[in-house]
């Protein structure tokens, strides 16, 4: 490994050095690849493939798929509006009850793109008709999403956070593992019955949830999709549910029940950890590209004894604070989960470990511990009397190994010619980003090393984006959208070397842009021009090799689900 990151940034330094001599810098280094081409997929729109038949006459088909039947209940033409081009919907359930959409546009060209849901699901998300190429307008593309086999009983928002149906053990496997599957399944025979063929290409998207599912069909349904995205995943589910969002409700709540750390002290917070690590990667720009070289001690703002002012941290808060980046361990400082909340990320902590108008992340751990943590018809357990221990945890993990998607063996989607892209955003306050560069390190240890994983797999990590660049998106780059470089890799054999970052304002326009590289490469700024162009900066390679694998009481489970699970 050593020899190799030499190697390569010897190779680095020498075209880098051609491309000033030109008067123009070109570099596009993946680690133990040399300098490749990338892109985003453009160019002339494929051509629209006709429907055989009218929209109508899908409603009411029922279409059999191999271990279940799709029932179209209704399929409704849609004109062209809001830049999309008109499409046939189709809705309807997969057996027992999945429900789905999926859209069908006048202008498909033969792919098919799958989104994933979030938290505990229950909703059909309306699936967007999306655009890959500046010559494409409302997407060529047909479009699925599922509820994951079950409707939410709690209204707006909140809907996420509902685990009742986990008391069905059918629901619980929908959820678990079977309904991104069955609806890859269901859509595309519908799609063929409607186009007179089957997708050319598939594609699956999705973050949090679902980067979960994402990771889940490349281990376990490796021909369902040829290009993946999986975004924050939760997929080390229930450790994640049961034991992490736990430990940041519990270390957050006094004994009555009330918030010690208070959403009035979280910018002051982030404004000295911003002063005191910002400069760690060589620019002093508002931001952290890298949280782990991030060593702040917050007891530098501890306030004077017996004060409790807004500029500092009382004892109670540091203590909170230190609990909150250190991340769940039991009584003697074992592990139970592979991370903690990163540095930077503190002014997403309000509604997740510190409420907003009495609302936080508390539901989620709450639900999922009352309902779908044990054996169904076991007593449930809640956030207030979860116990911290290794013997917990593995009590979780007993029931909730079908959830996970912690396999190693990504032989069976790599043999098939599938690309797998993995990112997380490095300020994500609702799953920790050092699982997902755990998870990495021991994918490509697994699989023949690095050069070999990431022929099919890459990881991005996005500096200062939220968690799925949702809602506030990041307190800098806030914005992130890697498909269309999934696009380019699948259909154009090129791996992305780098996607663009951004940071929009409230008009939508584009403050600062930076590129980001496949990890382990770091991004140096070249030390001109504006620091807010992408332009002016260049992929450079780590010290040293990453060292990133977390020890953990839930090691075992990274050999438990195989892609063979069911």
């Amino acid at each position: 490994m050593h020899r190799i990151l030499r190697a390569v940034r010897q190779a680095a330094v020498v075209e880098r050095r051609r491309a000033v001599v030109a008067g123009r810098l070109i570099v596009a280094i993946v680690v133990g690849f040399g300098v490749a081409q990338g892109g985003v997929a453009a160019g002339a729109r494929p051509t629209s493939i006709e429907p055989v038949h009218s929209c109508d006459k899908l409603n009411g088909r029922t279409f059999q798929i191999r271990a279940a039947a799709a029932h179209v209940t209704s399929a409704t033409s849609v004109g062209a509006a809001n830049g999309h081009s008109p499409y046939c919907d189709v809705r309807g359930t997969i057996d027992p009850a999945v429900g789905f959409e999926l859209k069908l546009p006048d202008t498909y060209a033969g792919r098919y793109l799958q989104y994933g849901c979030s938290g505990f699901c229950g909703v059909v998300y309306d699936p967007a008709l999306p655009s890959c190429g500046p010559s494409q307008v409302g997407g060529d593309f047909a479009v699925a999403s599922t509820d994951d086999g079950h409707q939410s009983q709690l209204p707006g928002f909140g809907s996420f956070f509902d685990a009742s149906f986990a008391v069905n053990q059918a629901a619980r496997n929908d959820f678990n593992y079977r309904s991104p599957h069955v609806l890859a399944e269901a859509s595309k025979q519908i799609i063929e019955g409607y186009y007179g063929a089957s997708p050319q290409r598939s594609y699956f998207n999705g973050c949090s949830t679902g980067g979960r599912e994402g990771l889940l069909l490349a281990q376990r349904y490796p021909h369902d999709f040829d290009g993946i995205i999986a975004g924050d995943p939760a997929n080390i589910a229930d450790p994640f549910y049961g034991v992490y969002l736990t430990w940041i409700v519990r270390a957050n709540t006094d004994a009555g029940g009330a918030p010690i750390l208070t959403v009035d002290k979280l910018q002051p917070l982030h404004s000295a950890v911003i002063s005191a690590c910002d400069g760690l990667d060589g620019l002093v720009d508002g931001q952290i590209d890298d949280p782990s070289a991030c060593h702040f001690d917050p007891e530098t703002l501890r306030c004077p004894p017996g004060t409790d002012q807004p500029s500092c941290l009382t004892p109670a808060q540091i203590d909170v604070v230190r609990k909150l980046y250190a991340g769940p361990t039991d009584t003697a400082g074992h592990h139970l989960y592979p991370g903690s909340e990163p540095y930077g990320s503190e002014l997403a902590w309000g509604g997740a470990a510190v409420p907003i108008n009495g609302q936080s992340v508390r539901p989620l751990p709450d639900n999922f511990l009352k309902y779908a943590a044990h054996p169904i018809g076991a007593p449930g357990s809640s956030v207030d009397t979860f116990p911290f221990t290794v013997d917990a945890l593995n009590g979780l993990t007993q029931v909730g190994v079908d959830g996970n998607a912690m396999s190693l063996d990504l032989s069976a989607f790599r043999r098939a010619g599938g690309k797998l892209i993995i990112w997380h955003g490095w300020a994500d306050q609702s799953i920790p980003p050092a699982g997902t560069l755990d998870y990495y390190q021991r994918l490509w240890e697994h699989n023949g090393g690095l050069r070999k994983t990431q022929q099919f797999a890459r990881l991005f990590m996005v500096p200062a984006v939220y968690h799925c660049a949702q809602f506030a998106g990041g307190y800098t780059l806030n914005s992130f959208d890697p498909f269309p470089a999934l696009v380019d890799w699948i259909e154009h054999s090129d791996a992305p070397d780098k996607i663009i970052a951004e940071q929009r304002d409230a008009q939508q326009n584009v403050v600062r842009s930076r590129p980001v590289f496949p990890y382990p490469l770091q991004t140096r700024y070249t030390g001109s021009d504006s620091v807010d162009e992408a332009a002016n900066f260049v992929p450079e390679l780590p010290e040293g090799p990453p060292h990133n694998v977390i020890r953990w009481a839930g090691d075992y489970l990274y050999h438990l689900a195989g892609p063979t699970a069911p």
